[in-house]
C-alpha cells in the first residue's frame, strides 16, 4: 500500500474545506493510505493541481463560488485525461441527479457528515488506488 493519499479539496469557503480534513481524520478507513490534503479556493488552482499530477481524489464543493463543484467536475471529466474520481459536496439529497450530471462517482450532503462522508472517500480511494495497482 502506498504511504499516503493525496485528496485536492475545491471550495471558497474554508469552513467547508476544514469539515472535509476534520471528517477525513489521518485516513478515512483503515485499509486505505493516510490523506495529504491540496486545498484550493479557485477553479483555476484546481485544474492547475490537476495538471500537476499526483491527486487521488477530488472532493468538489456543489455550493462553492463563483463556479460550483458540479460544473468543475464537469470540466475535469472532459479536459483532464485520467481524472481522478470526485466527491461531489451537494447541499440537498434532491440535487443528487445534478451530481450524476456532473459524472461525480460520488456525492454526499452538506454539512459534512463525517461517517457517511468518510465512507464515500474510502471507497473511492480503494477503487482508484485498485485501478493504479
Amino acid at each position: 500500500m502506498q504511504p499516503t493519499a493525496t485528496v485536492l479539496v475545491y471550495s471558497d469557503n474554508a469552513s467547508t474545506r476544514e469539515q472535509v480534513r476534520l471528517a477525513t481524520g489521518r485516513r478515512p478507513a483503515t485499509d486505505v493510505p493516510g490523506v495529504e490534503f491540496v486545498e484550493c479556493a479557485t477553479p483555476a488552482a484546481v485544474l492547475k493541481e490537476l495538471d500537476r499530477g499526483g491527486i487521488d481524489v477530488c472532493v468538489l464543493d456543489g455550493e462553492a463560488r463563483p463556479a460550483g463543484g458540479m460544473g468543475v467536475c464537469r470540466q475535469i471529466k472532459d479536459e483532464v485525461f485520467q481524472a481522478p474520481p470526485v466527491l461531489l459536496l451537494i447541499g440537498r439529497p434532491q440535487d443528487a441527479w445534478l451530481a450524476t450530471w456532473s459524472r461525480a462517482e460520488a456525492a454526499v450532503t452538506l454539512p459534512v457528515e463525517p461517517v457517511e462522508f468518510a465512507d464515500a472517500l474510502a471507497a473511492l480511494l480503494r477503487s482508484r488506488l485498485a485501478v493504479g495497482a
